[in-house]
């Protein structure tokens, strides 16, 4: 016998075992409203459900909610709290102040460059610039760019001043 129709031939007996797994579904009324097939008939009339029959009902399962891991009583818990040294957190918060005043000083000095370079809005013409649209797109990003490096400048100044004196 080929494989094929020995596959058919085994489809075709369990027709009639698979017409009889499926059991009757309800749809019971209420918030949240829900179908299943786990309820006698009885249970089913009891609380109002009503049978779906013809429908093909797709059943999806929900998601289980993990265990809760138990809790440990208020006397047993240990509160560890990590304590950095004050020495330790002094050297640090000093390591930061010089990278940040480091930091200030080199955007101070490209700020600097940055509005020579503007030369109060109208800076030189460069030869590569013979369209002037070339030469406002060269300007507007100057200007932007000064913008920009105002508010680094702003923000490292916030930084340092958070940090203890």
């Amino acid at each position: 016998m080929k494989p094929e129709l020995s596959r058919f031939a085994l489809l075709l007996s369990l027709m009639p075992l698979l017409g009889h797994a499926q059991g009757v579904v309800y749809r019971c009324p209420g918030p949240p409203v829900l179908y299943t097939d786990a309820l006698s008939a009885k249970e089913a009339e009891a609380k109002g459900c009503t049978s779906i029959e013809g429908a093909p009902v797709s059943v999806l399962q929900s998601p289980r909610k993990p265990a809760a891991a138990p809790s440990t009583p208020p006397a047993q818990r240990t509160e560890v709290k990590d304590r950095v040294d004050p020495n330790l957190q002094k050297a640090r918060d000093n390591d930061r102040r010089t990278v940040l005043e480091g930091e200030l000083r080199s955007a101070e000095t490209r700020l600097a460059e940055l509005k020579r370079e503007f030369n109060g809005g109208e800076p030189e013409r460069r030869g590569d610039e013979r369209n002037f649209a070339k030469y406002q797109e060269r300007v507007a990003g100057l200007k932007a760019a000064i913008q920009r490096q105002e508010s680094d400048i702003q923000a490292i100044r916030r930084e340092i001043g958070k940090l203890p004196p």
